[in-house]
């Protein structure tokens, strides 16, 4: 798994890219997290374009990432995730918790102005 991190104004993007799978993308994405929250980035969006495969430990970090940035006022969004990824998010029903954009710009416009 590789991930980079940019951002739109005061929107931080994290582009992941590869497998959200246990022992290798579950624990970056919640270093990644663990990382922005901690310097206070309150809109984060997961670019999951990239995103081949999810199993159960990368459902669980999403969960648990949205959880934590719910605690400490910061929101997690998705974007364009691959169509097998989106259907294990809505089979598992992890989606009425997670806003999920097809357009950047969109999903970027989305989180409301500080």
């Amino acid at each position: 798994m590789k991930v980079d991190v940019r951002h739109a104004d005061d929107v931080i993007i994290v582009d992941l890219d590869g497998r959200l799978v246990i022992g290798v993308g579950d624990e970056l994405l919640r270093d990644v997290v663990n990382e922005l929250i901690a310097e206070d980035w309150k809109k984060i969006l997961l670019n999951l374009r990239k995103v081949t495969i999810l199993d159960s430990s990368g459902l669980g970090e999403l969960v648990s990432s949205w959880k934590l940035a719910h605690r400490f006022g910061a929101e997690i969004k998705l974007l364009r995730p691959r169509p097998q990824v989106e259907r294990t998010l809505k089979v598992t029903q992890i989606l009425p918790l997670l806003e999920v954009y097809d357009d950047e710009d969109t999903a970027v416009a989305s989180f409301l102005p500080a």
